[in-house]
């Protein structure tokens, strides 16, 4: 039977270096309270030994966890489905690796934020897409952390990040009503699950921006369009558009609040005998990666997903490294990408039923 070899302990290498076990907590924690050539030969030492600091007591003795987490009112298993998290995701892991931190994400446990907040172990917050109407933000509103909020209405004493996400939808709805599109169907997301104040989310925002560019339209002869509202999932997006054929709207044009709602559209515009771009123009809003590759590839708003976690990133460690920082609201930039999903109306555009608003559900 192999012999179990002890792991070496603070007390080790602090004989070893002929040092207190102070000055080898100093050493990994705080060198600067040691003379460099001290600090350095008890690194050494504790190298030589294999000895690493336990990181839990490294944490409490540092005062520090070097972690930042990110919220998501979601459950992780359904936040990692969606590109758009994976890819928001990386740019908050690009900045945080750089500076020596690490990633904890946090999610409702047992259906209660709270109650993961209170096992969360990290030195600051990212907060992406749960508004400030919910009881449980109380939690985040009560800590004592640094939190920056992402693609939410803005809390008054908290960093913020978001896009101009209005601007993006004025754009994308004239585009289609410069190609001559006058029956429109717009797939709106489902509120978030922890209620942001409607008047002020994402998906008001840019409803917001598609009804008034085809409000001025319609001034101009074309209808007011319909409005169905869905996951921002591959299988919402796909519902939303069986959902609007089955009560016998005909759009020729789609505006859908995510990408991938819009290729979900395009897969249920093809199972019901209509091609993209001939019979409907699909525009999506994000530009993922994957979206210059699909078929057709996909006319979108791009907003800079991975330049948004990373300017989330950099604002809550500025909020860490100075916690009597003001906080400050950054608006990134939109533009719409025209690709191979939109085209000129035809023009013998089929005329649908009254406009209304339905819910689908995938």
């Amino acid at each position: 039977m192999a012999e179990r070899i002890a792991r070496p302990r603070i007390a080790d290498v602090a004989r070893e270096a002929g040092v207190s076990k102070s000055a080898v907590s100093f050493a990994f924690n705080q060198p600067e309270r040691l003379r460099p050539e001290t600090a350095q030969r008890i690194r050494d030492v504790a190298a030589r030994l294999g000895y690493r600091p336990h990181p839990v007591a490294r944490m409490l003795s540092a005062g520090q966890t070097a972690t930042l987490g990110i919220v998501t009112p979601q459950p992780l298993d359904r936040a990692f489905a969606n590109p758009f998290f994976a890819l928001f995701t990386q740019g908050v892991a690009r900045v945080a690796e750089e500076a020596g931190f690490a990633l904890q994400f946090i999610s409702p446990l047992e259906g209660s934020l709270d109650r993961a907040l209170g096992r969360a172990t990290v030195d600051g917050i990212v907060v992406i897409g749960v508004g400030d109407r919910h009881s449980e933000i109380d939690a985040l509103r009560r800590t004592s952390l640094p939190v920056v909020v992402v693609d939410a209405p803005p809390w008054l004493d908290r960093g913020a990040v978001a896009v101009d996400d209005e601007g993006g939808a004025r754009e994308a709805a004239r585009h289609l009503v410069a190609l001559g599109h006058q029956q429109v169907l717009i797939v709106s997301m489902e509120p978030p699950s922890l209620g942001s104040e409607v008047r002020e989310s994402v998906m008001a925002r840019r409803l917001r921006g598609y009804l008034s560019e085809l409000a001025a339209a319609a001034s101009d002869g074309a209808s007011q369009p319909w409005t169905v509202v869905a996951p921002a999932s591959f299988e919402g997006g796909e519902a939303a558009f069986l959902t609007a054929w089955q009560d016998g709207m005909r759009p020729t044009g789609v505006l859908a609040m995510s990408d991938v709602a819009a290729i979900g559209v395009i897969r249920a515009a093809r199972s019901v005998g209509l091609a993209v771009p001939r019979d409907l123009s699909v525009v999506g809003f994000d530009d993922l990666p994957f979206t210059a590759f699909t078929d057709p590839p996909l006319t979108t708003v791009h907003q800079p997903v991975e330049v948004k976690g990373e300017e989330a990133a950099r604002m809550l460690l500025e909020g860490i490294a100075d916690a009597g920082s003001t906080p400050r609201r950054q608006v990134l930039e939109t533009r719409l990408v025209i690709r191979g999903s939109t085209a000129s109306a035809a023009p013998a555009a089929l005329v649908g039923t009254p406009r209304q608003e339905v819910m689908a559900h995938a």
